[in-house]
Order: C-alpha cells, then structure tokens, then sequence
C-alpha cells in the first residue's frame, strides 16, 4: 500500500546541500571547501567516520551544509543515508556528490526505509527531513521495496490478539484485491475435507480458526513462481510450552507469511513475467482440551506419517501441506520463508537469514541478489546423512528427530521430503526481526531476503 517515502521531486532555494566524505578524502575535501566551512568540520571534531554528523552554519546561524562520514566514497552502501532522516532538521536536503543510478538507488532507498514508523497504537513524531530524489534513481523501484519493507513490518509488529489467521487473511485479501488478483481461504474443519491435515492439527486448538490462505496472479502462460510462508499468528509452543521469555516475540512467528507477501506485493507491483502463487498456512499454536500433542501421528496431504516430536515445531508442520500443494501443478520455482528454528540464529545470527537449495544455479542468483541488494543471506547444506535424525519406528518421519544437533538442517531436510525431486526450491529461515534500532532498521519486524528474492526472480524470469 502506498507509504510515504519523505523524498521530495526537486530542490528549492533552502535546500541544505549533504556532503559525504570518506576518512581518507577529509583532508582533500577541506582543501577545496569554503574556508570556514573547513574550519567549522575542523573545530566540531568531525573526522568523517561512517555514521558521523557535521551540521555546518552559515554566517547568519543557519544551516548550510551536512557533511556525512561514509564507509568509501567509491560506492554508496545502503545504509549510508540512513540515519539522517529522523536526526536532521526539518527542511529539504540534496545529495551533493556525483553518483551512479546504483548509488542513487541505494540512497534514496536507505532514506525511504528509515522513515518507517508503527503507529497502530500510538502516535510518533513523523520525519520532518526531506530528501530531493538523488538523479538517476530508480523511483519505481525505491516505492516497491519501502511498501513491501511497510507491509512486513507492520504486519510482524501487530500483536496476535490483533492478528490472528483471520486477520491475516484480511490483510492478504487487501493486497490481493489492490492487484486484481485472485484469492480463496479453506478454514477450519474444511481442511480435513480438503486434505491439509496437519495444517488442521497444529491450528485446531485455538479459537481462531486454522486456514490456507491461496493468491493467484499473472498469465497462466508464464513460468510459474509459488510462494509459502509460515503464518503462525503467535507461538505458546503448545502442550510443549514455551517459557514465559520466549513468548515474548512470538507474534513475529508468522514473519514468513509477512515476507512471501511483501515479495508478493513487489512482484505484481513490477508486473513480472511470471504466474505467482502465494500460499499461507495461518495458525494459532495454542494450548487447549483439543489441541495437538506431542508424540501424535499425523498423516500429512504428501501422504507422508509423521510423529510430532515436540509440539513447538509446528511450523515445519503447517509448511509440509502448503509445500505439497505448492509442488501439485509443478511450478518452475517455489520459494519458502519461515521463522524456524533457533538452530539457525545460533549459527548465523539474527541479521543473517539461513537459505538451503536443492539447485545450485537458484541458490548462487539468490545470493548474488543479495549482495546487490545488501538484503544478504547465507547459504547452508541440505546435508542428506542427517537425515537419518529423523527417523522414527512408528512413522515415516519425526517432525524433528534425534541427536539435538543441526536443527536447521534437518528442519530443511524435512521440509524437503514434501518438495518433488526436480522442482526447484529455496527454504529461507530468518529471525525476521531487529532487536535493536539502527540506521534505517528500527527495533521490531523486519523485511529480510525479499529484496535479494524480488532481484533473484528478475534475473531468473526476466522482466
């Protein structure tokens, strides 16, 4: 949905000139500034390390100048711009530095990212900074990706009291409806009918009822994208509870669903050459005289039995059904995102979103994607001995085996069971979260990989 981007179309006569200087360039850039700017930047101590803030006064008081400490001044990171936004003045600013269209891209998205506010249930000061569009920008672009940042924020930053699986649908039919395209919800005891058993299992328990969210868009003729994300609307772990600390961010367990929707919106916003499909299982795992237990047997869409290990891995659960059906119509592309396993925040942090691919080819687009797109990733193995821990005497497979070791692993192991051997497949498990505030990244949901994805299926489907 539309969002404001606090970038202004052209400069004025009050517009304040920001300056970016690398370390290595200050003592160059005083040389040929106005002499008492120079001294000014000198006297304040600024020594143009990244991140560092020079207001420069005119010699009437007012400000003409902001110098801005940046990594190199040979490219232009992401995130150079953005911490300026809520800190500056209110007034009109302009880039004055020659840029590539990369860099201006980069900039003015770094800006538009940093403007984001949840204000649900309180108000915030908005910015009063403005950016003119750095030339050569890609505005289409710098629009998609803040509205799709928005969009995943603010559904990851909603409470589950106020985002259960209905509302979730809501929010999904809002964006389906915004883009002519098509969507159907299976709730409740109709997925036991429709054969999405252990969507039905891990969601029955909650008085919001379980259901599959499916979006269709685009021409039937062109390749086909699915998208899966795990809608778990809140956490308790189920019978196998959580402690009380490790609730505390479980509204962001259906931050999967947040993402697949948010690349969904980039997607048919940019009109891609491709027939997208997005599937969302959304759940409430909660603790109830009918809800699932541990040690339960359940016979999965695939046809797969599987044994529930522990009831707070439920989301390899909901995504087993939805990644059968996705692989019923033989997509050229499916694509999931889940918040997993802590498995994987142990072995790349919270920052780092964890991809596993069956297809060499994908995961090497994906990652490049990444470094284009400064949205990284990291790729770890489909390592096939461990799958082994997930072996069971009474079923086919353990929802999440023996041995305690690789959680992220064999969790991509067995969601892979579910994918048809050929179909290409990446699986992103992500925090999908800051912890704390930075430039351009405030505390809370956060949209991780989907600018690395959106980039991926360009280059890969053209567009």
């Amino acid at each position: 949905m539309p969002v404001e981007l606090y970038l202004a179309a052209r400069a004025t006569a009050a517009t304040v000139p920001i300056t970016p200087i690398a370390t290595d360039g200050l003592e160059a850039w005083r040389k040929i500034a106005d002499p008492a700017q120079a001294a000014w930047s000198k006297a304040a101590g600024f020594k143009a390390k990244p991140g560092q803030v020079c207001l420069v006064p005119d010699g009437h008081g007012e400000l003409a100048r902001v110098l801005l400490g940046v990594e190199t001044a040979a490219r232009t990171g992401l995130w150079d711009f953005a911490g300026l936004p809520i800190d500056l003045p209110a007034g009109r600013y302009a880039i004055d530095a020659a840029m590539t269209p990369e860099d201006a891209t980069r900039a003015a998205l770094g800006w538009a990212l940093a403007t984001y506010r949840f204000t649900r249930y309180t108000a915030m000061p908005a910015p009063e900074a403005a950016l003119v569009w750095p030339k050569g920008a890609d505005q289409d672009h710098v629009r998609r990706a803040t509205e799709a940042a928005a969009l995943a924020r603010d559904l990851i930053n909603t409470p589950g009291s106020d985002l259960g699986p209905t509302a979730l649908a809501e929010a999904a039919k809002t964006l389906a409806t915004a883009h002519k395209a098509k969507m159907s919800v299976i709730v409740g005891d109709q997925l036991l009918k429709k054969n999405y058993p252990t969507i039905h299992a891990v969601g029955r328990g909650a008085n919001d009822a379980p259901r599959l969210i499916d979006i269709v868009w685009g021409n039937a003729k062109h390749p086909k994208v699915t998208l899966v994300g795990k809608g778990v609307c809140f956490d308790t772990g189920g019978y196998d509870l959580k402690p009380a600390v490790g609730m505390l961010t479980m509204k962001k367990d259906m931050g999967g669903s947040a993402q697949v929707l948010a690349l969904a919106s980039m997607i048919m916003a940019a009109k891609l050459p491709v027939r997208l499909r997005v599937l969302v299982p959304a759940v409430m795992n909660m603790v109830s005289g009918n809800a699932f237990l541990p040690m339960d047997v359940i016979k999965t869409r695939h046809g797969t039995t599987v044994e529930v290990g522990n009831t707070d891995a439920e989301g390899r659960l909901v995504l087993c059904d939805a990644l059968a059906e996705a692989c019923a119509e033989k997509p050229d592309l499916i694509v999931d995102y889940a918040t997993l396993t802590g498995a994987a925040r142990v072995a790349l942090g919270t920052d780092l979103p964890a991809l596993f691919c069956n297809d060499d080819t994908l995961a090497e687009q994906f990652l490049a994607g990444g470094r284009e797109e400064e949205d990284p990733l990291w790729r770890l193995p489909l390592h096939q001995p461990y799958k082994a821990m997930l072996k069971t005497k009474i079923a086919d497979l353990s929802s999440t085996g023996s041995g305690g070791f690789g959680g992220a692993i064999t969790a991509a192991l067995f969601l892979e069971h579910f994918v048809t051997p050929g179909t290409p497949w990446a699986h992103i498990d992500l925090m999908a979260w800051n912890l704390k505030d930075e430039p351009g990244r405030p505390e809370g949901g956060e949209a991780m990989g989907v600018r690395a994805a959106f980039r991926m299926i360009r280059t890969r489907f053209g567009g």
